[in-house]
């Protein structure tokens, strides 16, 4: 306020050693200048900001980037499994030309498999509870 700039200038005796005495200040207008140091911060928050907002950006699509890799190897392995299936019956069929499996042998094996089909669809019903 004009009064306190008053007071502390008439105090502080900035007339000590001067051929003039001050007394009194009068203050018609007080204009506020600009804060720089305020606006510095702001621009170097805003620059922060800026910087965080691109390495969240680049983690974003490092991790969307994984994912489809992620998503093209589950389909790699998928064509895997399906092409080792296909190869199960040929080589059933080389073990009874060989004489490697037997009537038996065959029939043991579709059990296990009959159960382990059981199994599956027992544990799939179980998820949808």
């Amino acid at each position: 306020s004009p009064d306190s700039i008053s007071k502390v200038v008439l105090n502080r005796g900035l007339d000590v050693g001067t051929a003039f005495e001050i007394l009194s200040i009068d203050i018609a207008d007080v204009d506020v200048g600009e804060n720089i140091g305020a606006k510095l911060q702001e621009s170097q928050a805003e620059a922060d900001k800026n910087v965080a907002q691109a390495k969240a950006e680049m983690r974003r699509a490092a991790a969307v980037a994984q994912e489809q890799e992620m998503k093209a190897r589950v389909e790699e392995m998928q064509a895997k499994v399906v092409e080792a299936e296909a190869q199960v019956p040929l080589a059933l069929a080389e073990a009874f030309r060989t004489g490697n499996l037997g009537v038996m042998d065959y029939y043991r094996l579709n059990n296990i498999k009959a159960d382990t089909d059981m199994r599956d669809s027992i544990s799939k019903g179980d998820e949808s509870k």
